[in-house]
């Protein structure tokens, strides 16, 4: 007798470990941002499937370059539609078009999956520094288990136009939003090594990836397929936790960078944390 209590004891216990366990993996967020080229009308349905295919496992998807003319919201309608087909429901939010010149006006857009994450308030594009920035930022706050953090989207100028004169502005945000725990995320057209991220690293900032390229070349050269380190995501190591990151190579289900190149010319790259 007392034989079969000690295995039911272990029995239950195993029960026990195995849903404290589980929950441990649902207290995560996995968090992916991609700047997919000319996203609007172009992306044909088989485009915007594959699209849903590289991005479904993930919990919010932060996009960058979405067309600010007819077209680019209803790409990110059609992608939030094809993910809904894959068996999770998805909700969407896009920015109005950023302020910027007009050949160079692009919206943002997030996609998340409703059953844990919520979306807290209205996603607004930054408004204090439109003027400096071509692009400005665009925020959105969600909640996971109690949790709130803030996802700032973002898509700087051109390597060839500097864009330290915009990021440089980013060092100011911490103290305009004090009651936000803000992850800064998108295509900087800069690497993380650049000295005008030093004031965010003195701050507590992190970048989820170190000498790590994210564009891809126009052809294969030495076997290598990625030229510059420009998308990164930076986040405030006492308020977040990094579990795990990395990137999408999606470009290898493709027999050449020129077809993969009509997906985008950036790979997705993805930050997998918990929140203190």
């Amino acid at each position: 007798m007392k034989l079969f209590l000690s295995k039911i004891n272990r029995t239950v216990f195993f029960i026990i470990f195995l849903l404290s366990s589980w929950t441990t993996v649902l207290a995560q967020v996995k968090l992916v941002s991609w700047n997919i080229q000319n996203f609007g009308k172009s992306k044909s349905a088989v485009e915007i499937n594959f699209i849903a295919n590289t991005l479904k496992n993930y919990d919010i998807i932060a996009i960058q370059e979405v067309v600010a003319g007819y077209g680019g919201a209803q790409a990110v309608a059609r992608l939030a539609d094809e993910l809904n087909r894959k068996g999770v429901k998805w909700d969407y939010v896009i920015s109005d078009p950023t302020s910027s010149t007009p050949y160079k006006k692009e919206r943002y857009a997030f996609i998340w999956k409703t059953a844990h994450i919520k979306k807290m308030g209205r996603a607004w594009l930054e408004k204090k520094y439109h003027l400096e920035i071509d692009r400005e930022p665009f925020y959105c706050t969600f909640e996971y288990k109690k949790n709130k953090f803030t996802v700032v989207n973002f898509h700087a100028i051109t390597k060839s136009q500097q864009p330290e004169t915009e990021i440089k502005y980013f060092k100011f945000l911490p103290a305009i939003y004090p009651d936000l725990n803000l992850l800064f995320v998108g295509d900087f057209n800069c690497p993380q090594s650049h000295t005008v991220f030093n004031p965010l690293r003195k701050m507590g900032y992190q970048s989820i990836l170190v000498n790590q390229k994210t564009s891809l070349k126009q052809q294969v050269k030495n076997n290598k397929h990625l030229a510059s380190e420009y998308d990164n995501m930076f986040y405030n190591t006492s308020k977040v936790n990094l579990l795990n990151k990395g990137i999408i190579s999606f470009y290898n289900n493709f027999s050449s960078l020129k077809e993969a190149r009509t997906i985008s010319d950036h790979i997705p790259i993805w930050f997998e944390f918990s929140l203190n």
